[in-house]
């Protein structure tokens, strides 16, 4: 874990030369529904004084179906499926001109990002998002990003920004994440309990995952509650990226650094864009399951997973895709790239390098995963 202080996390965030802001429905719109336009102003005002201080600005907006299921008559956000993504092509649509609308008086222009999971967990579409996030704001431009809730099957999907978001900063390399929801930080217990605390400092919010109680979303508009955001903070600092929790009323003294919400320190030093999606956006297609030895060896680190030390193989997969490794519990320890097809495995376990080089030939006598190829989870 890297040794850094609040003041070190507050300052870096301040100084963050490319962030990104996710910002959830219910910081968006009214008690009813309806979108909210002098809350969206209101945030639009922050990340525009932090563009003109040269800051680069990702901006993941929830908000779609918010914005549409009051415009088209519905008195609460629909629950089935075809509705909810019938809505979503309408609010897109309003919640941009809104967006572009407020940016526009600022002289800031925006662009629409609409993903999908299956856009960050293929390695070309990755590259492909990556490279159109990084010309946008190149050309200065502020992106947009939101799921493309119209499109996205329920087997497959983020189902809120929060993690969303995180995968956008180990896109774009961001400085830092900023999460804002309709709550002031992470807290001891929900904020309604007596005697809760606000946090405002997680040094390693891996640890700090199992030692609060944590809740949903105030409001019911939108999909996301604190698990996520803690899940989104645990990506962003394993990635080497320092986060920043808080309501969404506080925008602007948080992009300056100032004490409010709760900051989370990163664990690790950013890693190179293709660790980041081997560890964070690839679809496992299966597993392998290391026994005692091999695991501990995986958790120190710098390990390659040979055919020794693995017992197990589930699934089907090619050399080159991603997979799980398990310990024999079946708790993940890392996401890696096979280094052969899950057909070819089998005779290869409990053979060390020399056994597969004379049994099996040279082209077995390389590690299941190459440590290059291993990222801890």
């Amino acid at each position: 874990m890297l040794s850094v202080t609040e003041s070190d996390v507050r300052r870096a965030i301040a100084g963050a030369r490319t962030m990104v802001v996710k910002v959830g429905s219910s910081s968006l719109t009214q008690p009813s529904g309806h979108l909210d336009v002098k809350k969206l102003n209101s945030l639009v005002a922050a990340l525009s004084a932090a563009s003109a201080q040269g800051a680069r600005v990702v901006l993941v907006s929830s908000g779609a179906i918010a914005a549409g299921f009051g415009p088209l008559g519905f008195e609460s956000r629909p629950s089935d499926v075809a509705t909810q993504q019938a809505v979503a092509a309408v609010g897109q649509g309003l919640l941009m001109a809104q967006y572009e609308a407020a940016f526009g008086r600022f002289g800031v222009r925006v662009g629409q990002i609409l993903i999908t999971a299956e856009d960050t967990i293929r390695a070309v579409q990755y590259r492909n998002v990556q490279r159109t996030l990084n010309r946008l704001l190149e050309l200065g431009v502020v992106p947009i990003v939101n799921e493309n809730d119209s499109l996205a099957s329920n087997e497959i999907r983020f189902g809120d920004n929060d993690r969303l978001s995180a995968l956008v900063a180990n896109l774009v390399r961001a400085d830092a994440l900023v999460l804002l929801t309709d709550v002031d930080g992470l807290y001891t217990a929900p904020p309604s309990t007596p005697g809760a605390r606000r946090i405002g400092f997680v040094p390693n919010v891996i640890d700090t995952i199992g030692d609060v109680q944590v809740a949903g979303s105030s409001s019911g508009v939108g999909t996301g509650g604190m698990v996520t955001k803690l899940d989104a903070a645990r990506v962003a600092a394993a990635s080497g990226i320092p986060a920043v929790l808080t309501s969404a009323t506080n925008t602007g003294p948080a992009l300056m650094g100032d004490p409010v919400g709760t900051v989370f320190a990163p664990v690790k030093h950013r890693g190179s864009s293709r660790r980041l999606w081997i560890g964070f956006a690839s679809d496992p297609r299966g597993a392998l399951v290391a026994d005692a030895g091999a695991a501990k060896a995986v958790r120190g680190g710098r390990a390659s997973l040979l055919a020794a030390g693995v017992v197990e193989v589930h699934g089907e997969f090619s050399a080159g895709d991603p997979v799980w490794i398990d310990d024999e519990a079946g708790a993940h320890l890392a996401r890696g790239l096979a280094g052969f097809d899950s057909e070819e495995i089998p005779q290869m376990l409990g053979r060390n390098t020399a056994q597969l080089r004379r049994f099996l030939g040279d082209e077995f006598a390389h590690p299941v995963v190459h440590r290059d190829n291993l990222v801890l989870v």
